[in-house]
């Protein structure tokens, strides 16, 4: 028996839920229920797609986004784990951790009477993870889909000895045109600008964007908003268990050099991460288990 044919076996579930090989040792659970659509790679427990039934899809994923072994996909939701941006001590080592790029195990899927859907992953160790990150930990994902997206990154500190964690959801959302929408929820929060060499400033109202993007807001659990006029919809992202928010759009020139995104893709997303990055990085004990959740909703405007 395959390993795909041994998954259905497990884990497929008529109306909910099937896996299929998409490439090449690259295995998606396709979910599809009477709410929504999503799309979750094995590797990296990395959710690709997600559109409730009636609306347009809530996350961007870049038409040229690679599907390969080790590599990371541009769009849907990335894990940043367990370190966020660079590593602290060796810059040697992949940015934003190796979570995103290594394979996860798919241990439960669940149906629910009211019609959503439930995934849980676990991250898989090896050598080469272990040597990066030497602390005795789990990291299990668990993804809802019903009308709304929720996910849940949950890290347990399996050792004896505290360990520092940063970690984020890095997810892009679809909009009509970056000029043509305002992200609500932030007004009044500092925040360190990676653009001017992470200068501390406060935002006033709504974020506007009109250049390079990259913003950490720190201590912050507010929901934001991302009101869309060109869509006609808000998206709202609600959040616990995280004292960060990121804001991000590489605008034109950076989009241009990267590979998997390409010239005026950058118009049509914008990041905003819940996580616990810079100052709000986590001390987790040993025994002890953090939750980070997110949840995505659309609402008209």
């Amino acid at each position: 028996m395959s390993i795909l044919q041994s998954l259905n076996q497990q884990h497929a579930i008529e109306n909910h839920v099937q896996l299929r090989e998409i490439a090449d040792g690259v295995i998606i659970a396709e979910v599809s229920n009477q709410h929504a659509l999503a799309n979750i790679a094995l590797q990296g427990a990395h959710i690709a797609t997600f559109q409730p039934r009636g609306e347009e899809p809530v996350l961007w994923l870049s038409p040229n986004a690679k599907f390969a072994p080790g590599k990371s996909i541009r769009g849907g939701v990335p894990i940043c784990w367990p370190w966020f941006g660079p590593h602290q001590t060796d810059s040697s080592l992949p940015g934003h951790g190796f979570a995103r790029t290594v394979p996860w195990e798919l241990l439960a899927t669940k149906a629910y009477p009211d019609g959503s859907t439930s995934l849980r992953f676990g991250l898989i160790e090896n050598d080469t993870t272990r040597t990066q990150w030497p602390h005795a930990s789990t990291a299990q994902l668990e993804v809802t889909v019903g009308k709304s997206l929720r996910v849940e990154l949950v890290t347990t500190n399996t050792g004896d000895a505290p360990f520092e964690l940063g970690e984020a959801l890095h997810t892009y959302f679809q909009i009509s045109d970056v000029g043509n929408m305002t992200i609500k929820g932030l007004d009044g929060c500092e925040y360190l600008d990676k653009v001017q060499d992470f200068a501390r400033f406060t935002q006033h109202d709504g974020i506007v964007i009109e250049s390079e993007v990259d913003r950490v807001y720190v201590n912050t659990e507010a929901d934001c908003v991302i009101e869309d006029k060109g869509l006609k919809r808000a998206i709202r992202i609600k959040k616990q268990g995280s004292k960060s928010t990121v804001v991000w759009n590489p605008w034109q020139e950076k989009a241009e050099k990267m590979g998997d995104f390409g010239p005026a893709l950058h118009r049509d997303m914008v990041c905003v991460e819940s996580g616990n990055a810079l100052e709000n990085v986590i001390t987790l004990q040993p025994g002890e288990t953090h939750t980070l959740m997110a949840e995505y909703s659309v609402e008209k405007l």
